[in-house]
């Protein structure tokens, strides 16, 4: 049907022009906050690129949606603005017949973002998550590079080592400094090697000497040693358990918790949110040749980021314990699909008043 393959056509350039302009200028803004966090070191640099991989594709449902919706309201808008939708509403066909070609491109789009905010949103954010902790929690063997001065992960030290062999754990020309229990010691030797003893590391320093400084007591100390074990940390404890933004639904109904039940509404909220969305799309955008596209294009704006931020909101609610999680399923999303529903059906009474008319008049002008 004609009607049917230029609605959707159109709609597919709309969608994919949207969704790359997004995509780009997310991606950018993505990009630059994750090279902040690098910077002051919540995980390894070498790893921006994964970090960011992660991160669009925990948010790529949310850029699905803003699209899809972008993408409707944009080829409704310009079918009112161009009259095209007068003239089918006089060729019989009506604002509810844009339901059937809307959710026919929509459905796969809507599947995939059901997807995303199930599945993959808890998988992206428990890989970025075990990234940031294991390079957080690496232990200061992992910190030291040679020819750098590297301070331990409690603060309490400064290493410097000349030149190391990770492989075999060893270090020449050492220089540690350590300020514990109002004592500062200075330790400097020729070569040293790691032992594990039990979840402790020490680094055993040969051929060197050690200077402790007691401020508060005015006591000085030279010790030269030919073997010293200085603890450098302990071996870093397996990674914490999944908070709810990392686990996956089953894992959330398992401990149905009220911040879980929250987290579980979001996501689910989230895939009802992009079918509502569609057919707000097509009820709310409506040009009058004689004021113009502003009003429209206000209302559309308003009501989506309206929708979208109680969306988020009702995690909190849900995890506050305001909500049981069906109430906020049902308070929240019933009222905009009944809304939207009630638009189009007001849409579909307007054509028909503007469509029989035309309609008259065209078979008196074929009596004549």
């Amino acid at each position: 049907m004609l009607f049917d393959s230029s609605f959707r056509q159109e709609l597919a350039r709309y969608f994919w022009a949207t969704l790359v302009v997004l995509t780009i200028i997310v991606i950018t803004v993505w990009l630059i906050r994750t090279f902040g966090e690098a910077s002051i070191g919540r995980f390894n640099p070498q790893d921006v690129g994964i970090v960011l991989g992660y991160t669009a594709m925990s948010n790529l449902h949310s850029l699905l949606t803003l699209s899809l919706y972008i993408a409707l309201v944009s080829t409704v808008s310009r079918m009112y603005a161009d009259s095209e939708m007068v003239i089918w509403q006089a060729s019989g066909q009506s604002v509810l017949s844009l339901l059937t070609p809307a959710l026919r491109f929509s459905w796969p789009w809507l599947i995939t973002i059901t997807a995303l905010s199930l599945m993959a949103w808890p998988w992206s954010n428990m890989q970025i998550r075990e990234m940031k902790e294991r390079y957080e929690k690496r232990g200061d063997l992992e910190r030291i590079k040679p020819g750098q001065f590297q301070e331990s992960a409690d603060g309490k030290r400064v290493f410097f080592i000349d030149n190391s062999s990770v492989a075999e754990k060893t270090g020449n020309r050492i220089f540690v400094v350590s300020n514990e229990n109002n004592t500062q010691s200075i330790v400097t030797a020729q070569t040293g090697i790691i032992e594990t003893r039990e979840r402790d590391r020490f680094f055993i320093l040969s051929n060197g000497q050690r200077i402790e400084i007691k401020p508060d007591k005015n006591e000085f100390k030279l010790i030269e040693f030919e073997t010293h074990a200085s603890k450098i940390d302990t071996i870093p404890p397996q990674l914490s358990s999944a908070d709810a933004q990392s686990m996956q639904p089953l894992a959330l109904l398992a401990a149905p918790t009220a911040v879980n039940m929250g987290e579980l509404g979001w996501r689910i909220g989230m895939a009802i949110a992009a079918f509502n969305l569609v057919i707000l799309a097509i009820a709310i955008p409506f040009i009058n040749p004689r004021s113009g596209r502003s009003g429209s294009l206000i209302v559309t704006v308003i009501s989506f980021f309206t929708y979208y931020n109680l969306v988020n909101m009702s995690k909190y609610w849900v995890a506050g314990g305001k909500l049981s999680l069906p109430v906020m399923l049902v308070a929240l999303h019933l009222p905009v699909l009944l809304v939207s529903l009630l638009i189009l059906y007001w849409r579909q009474q307007q054509g028909l008043v503007f469509a029989k008319p035309r309609k008259t008049m065209v078979s008196q002008a074929v009596q004549v």
